[in-house]
């Protein structure tokens, strides 16, 4: 599955885990739904209820209460003996509810998922508290990567119960991208957006602009990340949403503004910020035929910035890349010193070849050839090019012999094998 590379990830589901309280007595709980009803125009009648003991009721609310503050000992200790021997339906949904609770915050989502599901079966709740856990079920599915049935329950929800809500259509956005309807998606989170008197959250926007970049509607992802930028000019995740967002799009020059904006007012705070920035300075001089040393220096600048700072480390990832940063932008020296740093924290001979390769240029041969020969002995991903690098630092050492011996090993790798061959038939030594 492919997804936006969003770099705040949109979590499953932000569960809202409060218990249902139970009174003392069914018919004080009864007064109480009548008198302020959260669905006051649901479809589904008010069941009778049945719950009568003052001893079972204080023994159900003790075990909520334990549930609720994840005492899994007691709340099980409480609420088990409700589950399996009350007579009271209405006592057995509310304990399995807080059963439930204690499932999903051990990660047991299925179990929870089927907890739910026997205590909305039973039908003995009253409407609020029944379509209270009808919603935690829809939230459980999305968290468990149930999504058509998250969505099938929430609509269900919002049929019976008569009642719409922003996180409602919200959650039904977050199970729409995630099986990949785009369009439904998009739909879904406006809905939400649209509702009377929502506010909506960061997630909204992440799923809407992932949505739109999956959709193909760059533009309109990009316009929203920008916008969310504006609106929070200090958030991290706007900044790093908005550049992804920038990126997917390949729109590289809109994506440098952005972060080179941040960076002067201080914002750029973190490695992979700053790693990202000089990758896209080095990204947009590749694709510039006309000035991608100007790029090129930009991108030293930045890790330059950076290792000033102390945000840089001194990996090997990031001198690799300040070394090709240089490499590209003719700081020949810049280049070597930095990929000698990555050489020891190095897992192949990359670095090494590239420093030989540039040590060669200087016609400083001994040098050269040290750092090639480890760099092949480390592994390469082009072992043809380092062998015919060794050869010319062992002709640079007047090492005839030693030169052919590398061009043999040059001419044994297909993409080296005609040069190679044209090198020993000039020598004399095909």
């Amino acid at each position: 599955m492919r997804h936006a590379p969003l770099t705040t990830m949109l979590t499953g589901a932000a569960l809202a885990l409060a218990l249902a309280s139970t009174p003392a007595m069914a018919r004080s709980h009864q007064d109480k739904e009548k008198a302020a009803s959260q669905y006051p125009n649901a479809t589904r009648a008010e069941p009778k209820l049945d719950l009568t003991s003052e001893k079972e009721s204080k023994a159900l609310n003790e075990g909520l209460a334990a549930a609720n503050s994840g005492d899994k000992a007691k709340a099980t200790q409480l609420l088990q003996p409700i589950i399996d021997g009350s007579k009271s339906k209405y006592a057995k949904a509310l304990a399995l509810q807080g059963m439930a609770s204690l499932a999903y915050n051990q990660g047991d989502l299925k179990g929870a998922i089927n907890l739910l599901q026997q205590a909305l079966a039973d039908g003995v709740l009253p409407n609020d508290t029944y379509f209270q856990l009808e919603y935690e079920l829809a939230q459980f599915y999305l968290a468990d990567q149930q999504y058509q049935q998250s969505i099938d329950t929430v609509e269900k929800w919002r049929a019976e119960g008569k009642r719409e809500t922003a996180d409602s259509y919200a959650l039904e956005g977050n199970a729409y991208y995630r099986l990949q309807k785009y369009p439904e998606a998009i739909a879904a989170i406006k809905k939400a957006e649209a509702v009377p008197g929502a506010q909506p959250k960061p997630s909204w926007n992440q799923i809407l602009m992932a949505a739109y970049a999956e959709s193909g509607q760059s533009d309109q992802a990009s316009q929203l990340a920008q916008q969310q930028l504006s609106s929070n000019p200090n958030d991290p995740d706007a900044l790093n949403n908005a550049v992804a967002v920038l990126m997917q799009a390949q729109k590289y020059p809109e994506a440098i503004k952005v972060m080179e904006d941040a960076r002067a007012k201080g914002n750029l705070k973190t490695e992979k910020e700053y790693v990202n920035l000089a990758k896209l300075y080095l990204i947009t001089g590749q694709n510039s035929s006309s000035d991608p040393k100007s790029y090129a220096d930009k991108a030293i600048a930045v890790l330059d910035d950076g290792m000033g700072k102390g945000v840089v480390t001194s990996s090997y990832d990031n001198y690799k890349l300040l070394g090709d940063a240089a490499y590209i932008g003719g700081e020949n020296a810049k280049a070597i010193d930095a990929y000698k740093k990555a050489i020891p924290m190095a897992k192949d001979g990359e670095a090494a070849v590239r420093a030989g390769q540039l040590l060669l240029s200087e016609n400083k041969y001994s040098e050269a050839k040290g750092l090639i020969q480890q760099g092949i002995d480390k592994g390469v991903q082009h072992t043809g090019t380092a062998y015919m690098l060794l050869a010319e630092a062992k002709r640079g050492l007047k090492d005839k012999a030693g030169a052919i011996a590398a061009m043999h090993k040059a001419e044994q790798d297909p993409s080296t094998a005609s040069k190679a061959k044209a090198w020993l038939q000039k020598a004399g030594a095909e």
